[in-house]
């Protein structure tokens, strides 16, 4: 299971993301490991407002910190099955579960997955970029692709889940992580720091609609660019644009959603870059799977007075 896929009520309890004493002696100093408090993006079906109990994420020790984004685990206990969507991210995780341990490289669909009974996964979130130094080839080649642990990192990846999930402890199992890594001895280099940065301003500034103004900003050529995101990153920029721009939609849609404010599609098409509406409803659509009307919709079924203020023109 990659990204932080799970969050839902009806959970576990977060007493197993608690530090006990004995483990907060264990372990080292640069191994005291930070919660991350930023709300998930990505998260689809969620209104803005709606808690995220199951699941929790935390930052890496500063050495990994050029590498790695956060950490994360999920767990759950559910009378009911639950089927959780998430919208995809430039990352590559490794995913760690009794019986299943994978590498997910960029996946450029949605993420489904039906849980059922009770359930644990311990994962790994890298930067944009900073899965490059811990294998032999670009990051391409894990595109859309999901591998046994072993098949890419050899006999170095025996005795990792069993090690990691037998800690109960969130840090605890982190710190096993961390010395996995550690072992693989990265080095970041001056390729890494620019593809996360690339990709970092796509996420944080919703008026970059076009690679040809990533060109103009970071001063390097168009292929060169195409070069860098497949090497490092494993999709094209244009992607990293056009997914982080839906991303933006769900967002703006999960927010109105709590205030029953009606949306303007025309303005938000416009605003994250499209030529026209019709282009934005194909493209959303296409990726998460509703209209955008019908996604609204969707999350607004549990609040009449929101639903009746989403009723939009059928072309949407």
């Amino acid at each position: 299971m990659p990204p932080a896929a799970i969050i839902q009520p009806a959970l576990r309890s977060n007493r197993s993301a608690m530090v006990t004493a004995a483990a907060r002696t264990a372990l080292k100093k640069r191994d005291m490991i930070k919660p991350k408090q930023e709300r998930p993006r990505g998260i689809l079906n969620v209104a803005a407002a709606q808690p995220m109990g199951g699941h929790w994420r935390y930052h890496p020790s500063d050495d990994l910190a050029p590498f790695v984004e956060h950490y994360w685990t999920v767990e759950w206990d559910l009378q009911q099955p639950l089927r959780p969507e998430t919208l995809p991210h430039p990352s590559v995780h490794i995913s760690l579960e009794a019986g299943r341990c994978e590498v997910f490289g960029v996946m450029s669909r949605r993420f489904t997955r039906v849980l059922q009974g009770s359930g644990r996964v311990l994962g790994i979130k890298f930067r944009p970029g900073g899965f490059r130094p811990f294998v032999t080839q670009p990051v391409a080649d894990f595109t859309d692709r999901r591998l046994p642990l072993h098949q890419v990192f050899g006999d170095g990846a025996d005795g990792l889940e069993r090690q990691a999930l037998a800690q109960q402890d969130h840090r605890a199992a982190i710190a096993v992580l961390e010395t996995f890594l550690r072992q693989r001895q990265p080095q970041a280099d001056p390729s890494i720091a620019l593809a996360g940065h690339i990709a970092g301003r796509i996420a944080a500034d919703r008026s970059i609609t076009r690679v040809e103004q990533l060109v103009g900003e970071f001063g390097i050529g168009m292929r060169s660019l195409q070069r860098l995101f497949s090497e490092y990153v494993g999709v094209s920029p244009k992607w990293v644009i056009q997914r982080y721009r839906l991303h933006e939609a769900a967002a703006r849609m999960a927010a109105a959603t709590e205030v029953a404010s009606r949306i303007d599609w025309p303005d938000i098409a416009l605003d994250l870059g499209y030529a026209d509406q019709a282009h934005f409803i194909r493209d959303f659509r296409k990726l998460v799977g509703k209209s955008p009307a019908d996604y609204v919709k969707a999350l607004a079924k549990t609040r009449p007075e929101a639903a009746r203020s989403f009723e939009t023109s059928s072309k949407t």
